[in-house]
């Protein structure tokens, strides 16, 4: 989503569903050619994964757990179902001759066109006004799975010298924005979040929380846990990443106000595990490239385009007037390569202080 804090800066003068409980957690496990931090952090479920994916588990070993809020409308989706429902668009004026069918496995064949792909837009088949049902994703069942939607992309980056930084990629169909003065801000099709985890020599140092802009930064130990698995909250609509409940104004980037206008809600509603219905990634910072892990589709992570509508015209009838220059829908992000997978800091480099906090709060 993007940052209102202009807006809310100027105006700031005037102005329960039950949680599931968590699947419990697999026993201690000891596998014989397999790092020990390997199963004592990812050991959930790790009996059923196919023996190929063991090596990439190191990346796995403290996947967090990510709660939506009780009020949540908009669950993970299907990143295939996303290409199965839009179209490739370039300044609003749909592709002439895309692949046909477009799919996650060619889907960075439209790198070939739009400023290397980059101008390219997967705009909806379906007016988003009508309220599509795919856009609503698949809501987690009791064990922390989304059924049939693979849903998110776990990667992992190894700096060398036991440095290693694991992303957890999310992805939903669609981000409602912010409610303003009144005014819903900030809508789009597509909306990618994250968390990502630093480990030094197979222990978890530090979590990071993607929200809007910019994000937050903890030490491992100081984030609630579930088991030894850090703990996310998903903001209600916006799905940005909390590591605690309640209200959350984010007018200012790294300061999180309990209240104020600009106000993400986060809440324990339903459990999901990412990492139950996710495709698999090794990202290799000299020549910014990714490795499939278990055929998980490589295409779609170096896909350069956007993962939703264009931002609409003014003069397009689904888009109402501007408010202080801002609109409800805006332009659908880029994907998982364009955040910052070979970063120095547990914080992307964004020009913004980067704040690791050793004690939980807003």
């Amino acid at each position: 989503m993007i940052s209102l804090s202009l807006l809310v800066l100027a105006a700031w003068p005037f102005g329960l569903a039950l949680a599931r409980p968590a699947p419990p957690l697999s026993p201690h496990l000891v596998v014989a050619g397999v790092p020990q931090y390997v199963l004592d952090y990812g050991m959930w479920q790790i009996d059923e994964r196919p023996k190929a994916s063991m090596l990439m588990l190191t990346s796995n070993n403290a996947a967090p757990l990510v709660y939506m809020d009780t009020k949540e409308v908009y669950f993970p989706s299907d990143l295939g179902a996303q290409v199965a429902n839009t179209h490739p668009d370039i300044n609003l004026t749909e592709l002439p001759n895309p692949p046909s069918p477009l799919v996650l496995e060619n889907l960075d064949a439209l790198n070939a066109v739009g400023n290397g792909g980059k101008d390219v837009y997967l705009t909806s088949n379906i007016d988003v006004t009508t309220s599509p049902s795919w856009l609503e994703g698949v809501a987690p069942d009791s064990t922390g799975k989304t059924n049939q939607a693979t849903s998110a992309a776990v990667i992992t980056t190894d700096h060398g010298s036991g440095l290693v930084d694991a992303f957890y990629m999310y992805f939903y169909a669609y981000n409602q924005g912010n409610t303003v003065l009144g005014q819903e801000l900030g809508d789009h099709i597509g909306d990618w979040e994250h968390n990502m985890v630093r480990f030094q020599d197979g222990v978890p140092q530090t979590v990071w929380y993607s929200q809007h802009s910019n994000g937050q930064a903890f030490t491992y130990k100081a984030v609630e846990k579930l088991g030894i698995r850090p703990v996310a909250y998903s903001a209600r609509g916006s799905h940005a990443n909390y590591a605690i409940t309640g209200k959350h104004d984010h007018t200012i980037p790294d300061v999180n106000l309990p209240d104020g206008l600009l106000v993400d809600n986060t809440s324990k509603g339903l459990l999901w595990d990412p990492t139950l219905s996710s495709f698999f990634y090794n990202f290799h910072p000299a020549d910014s490239t990714f490795e499939s892990i278990n055929g998980s589709p490589v295409q779609a992570m170096n896909f350069k385009g956007k993962w939703g509508d264009q931002q609409y015209a003014k003069d397009d009838k689904r888009q109402p007037p501007p408010f202080f220059g801002f609109y409800k829908y805006v332009g659908g992000p880029t994907g998982p390569y364009d955040k910052q997978l070979n970063r120095s800091k547990v914080c992307p480099d964004n020009g913004i202080l980067c704040i690791v906090r050793d004690k939980l709060g807003p």
